[in-house]
């Protein structure tokens, strides 16, 4: 697989608990959409396997691209730089919601998510911060929908054969190699 290696089985043992619990429905949605992820980075494999769940803060977010999967929608982070919209998840909330919400706070826009998650990885947010799970969900958006973005954290249309300022470089090739396996009849639904 192009980007890294599928979550492996053996992490759903993680998700043992009551599932009436909120915060366990969280992290069964989580590893739920991390096994099915068409890539893993960041360790994310090992890093699952190591987790007893349920105390570990989540991220999620959305990469936007237009039909022409030529551009992706990103914020401008007071210290991340150019980023994808996301965020933390809330307690009982599951990463996909969590993840369409912060596209709608960040840019003003709602839209449908693929089925499948695109990404998950390990990374810090911040110097200093421990490593969470980072779910990355993708959907394809019409770029003439006006953007109506957070005070303070613009959001733009940026080409993705060009460079953008960000504390996650990676992510450039792999939204880019992303948007290149997304097939040209899902750019239009799923």
């Amino acid at each position: 697989m192009r980007g890294g290696r599928r979550v492996r089985p053996e992490a759903a043992s993680l998700a043992r608990v009551s599932a009436d619990d909120p915060d366990q429905r969280t992290w069964n949605a989580a590893l739920a959409d991390a096994q099915a992820a068409d890539a893993a980075f960041d360790g994310a494999t090992a890093w699952l396997d190591s987790r007893s769940g349920l105390h570990d803060p989540i991220a999620a977010e959305v990469w936007a691209f237009d039909p022409g999967l030529d551009r992706v929608l990103l914020v401008q982070h007071r210290w991340r730089g150019w980023v994808p919209p996301g965020g933390k998840v809330e307690p009982g909330e599951v990463p996909r919601s969590a993840a369409a919400r912060e596209l709608f706070e960040e840019t003003g826009l709602t839209a449908e998510l693929a089925p499948r998650a695109a990404a998950v990885a390990v990374r810090s947010f911040r110097p200093g911060w421990a490593p969470v799970l980072s779910l990355s969900y993708y959907a394809v958006v019409d770029r003439s929908v006006q953007l109506t973005p957070e005070s303070g954290q613009p959001a733009q249309w940026i080409r993705l054969d060009e460079d953008w300022v960000s504390c996650f470089p990676e992510d450039q090739c792999r939204l880019r190699q992303h948007a290149a396996r997304v097939p040209r009849d899902r750019a239009v639904g799923w």
